[in-house]
């Protein structure tokens, strides 16, 4: 459900608008979730005062419940990013930018699990017309998979070029690669192969590309790593 694919019944047939349904009741949920997150956030506080055993017990169940409601709400938050609406604020900017920024942003967290990042940027302005607030997110969310898959270190790469009138970004990575079979699943919405994941990270980077008009392709061989080619116009 993820993309501008239309969905049987949106605004047509008996169920009108059944994106903007089940997007509204996304945000109903998030509401009470919210004020649950914060009373388990009190009652922990309010049970720390006690240091004994059995208050102790009580405090790290109620961070388990907490967690799980946590993630809970980051998964209606990726929802409601891959099949909601979104204004796209669009500002001519200098891609190199946008990469340096999440270098220096991701840096520790790749180096704190032994994964070597690099980038390589042109000597020219490469600009574009781009919400850089989405590209960011579409970007760390393909970063971030890259990391995570090296979990016992690695080396990744942002590579950034002018080609053909586009401004090309590779993403590539020294992990274990994609198998064959499961390369077209990956942009599929809640397809996903870690355990906590949500499926939803890549669906939603492929839609905020291709909503600035770009395109997003991958290549990958199993064991031997894999590389995210995107490209966005030039202005």
């Amino acid at each position: 459900m993820c993309g501008n694919e239309q969905q049987p019944g949106d605004d047509q047939g008996t169920v009108p608008g059944l994106s903007r349904i089940i997007g509204g009741l996304a945000h109903e949920i998030k509401n009470p979730l919210s004020t649950i997150t914060l009373n388990l956030k009190l009652l922990g506080e309010d049970i720390s005062r006690f240091h004994n055993e059995p208050h102790a017990r009580i405090k790290r169940r109620l961070e388990v419940v907490r967690n799980e409601a946590e993630r809970v709400k980051l998964i209606l938050d990726d929802f409601l990013k891959c099949a909601g609406k979104y204004e796209i604020q669009a500002e001519e900017t200098d891609f190199r930018n946008t990469i340096e920024e999440l270098r220096d942003f991701l840096a520790p967290q790749a180096e704190a699990t032994g994964v070597i990042f690099r980038t390589s940027l042109p000597d020219s302005p490469v600009i574009c017309r781009i919400d850089v607030k989405l590209i960011k997110q579409a970007i760390l969310n393909l970063v971030l998979n890259a990391i995570e898959v090296m979990d016992k270190g690695g080396e990744l790469l942002l590579k950034t070029f002018v080609f053909e009138g586009r401004a090309v970004m590779e993403i590539i990575d020294t992990g274990p690669g994609i198998p064959s079979d499961r390369i077209e699943k990956i942009f599929t919405p809640y397809y996903s192969t870690k355990k906590s994941g949500s499926g939803l990270g890549l669906p939603i980077a492929r839609r905020i590309i291709e909503d600035h008009n770009g395109t997003i392709e991958v290549e990958s061989e199993d064991g031997k790593g894999t590389r995210f080619i995107v490209k966005l116009p030039l202005v």
